[in-house]
């Protein structure tokens, strides 16, 4: 297969122009949004993958990727992450829900805040999960 920018060209209406300047001007998008912006804006100039890979110290790989994405879907929303592949989180929903509370309630006596250690052992001892590591714990309090 051959990655040549011919294939998918991008020619940007003035809308989608200025909705992907406004999203590099934005601090609250993930950076691989505003990579993919930029790719592009720079292909909407003629630019090459090569040399827009080049630019943004990227592979062309990944500009290619984003520039047939966007050919095809005609869409800004193409940027944003599309789900990936991988085993789903085991411990979602009521169990995190109930790991969070648990957080938020007063330590055990004598202590003055939970610790992930002491939140993953009465976890397993109230048998609200068979077992969990301080570590899951401490993704699902970063999560929430």
């Amino acid at each position: 297969m051959s990655r040549d920018y011919r294939h998918y060209p991008i020619c940007l209406t003035d809308e989608e122009r200025i909705a992907l300047k406004r999203l590099l001007e934005s601090r609250r998008k993930l950076a691989r949004i505003i990579t993919r912006a930029r790719i592009l804006l720079l292909a909407d100039n003629g630019k090459k993958d090569r040399e827009i890979a080049q630019a943004l110290q990227i592979s062309s790989g990944t500009a290619h990727n984003v520039r047939k994405r966007f050919f095809n879907e005609r869409s800004i929303d193409s940027l944003e992450e599309k789900p990936r592949c991988g085993k789903p989180p085991r411990l979602v929903g009521v169990t995190a829900e109930h790991i969070t509370s648990l957080a938020r309630s007063d330590p055990p006596g004598g202590r003055q805040r939970w610790t992930l250690r002491m939140l993953a052992y009465t976890a397993v001892e109230t048998q609200l999960v068979d077992a969990i590591s301080h570590e899951s714990v401490r993704r699902i309090l970063s999560a929430n």
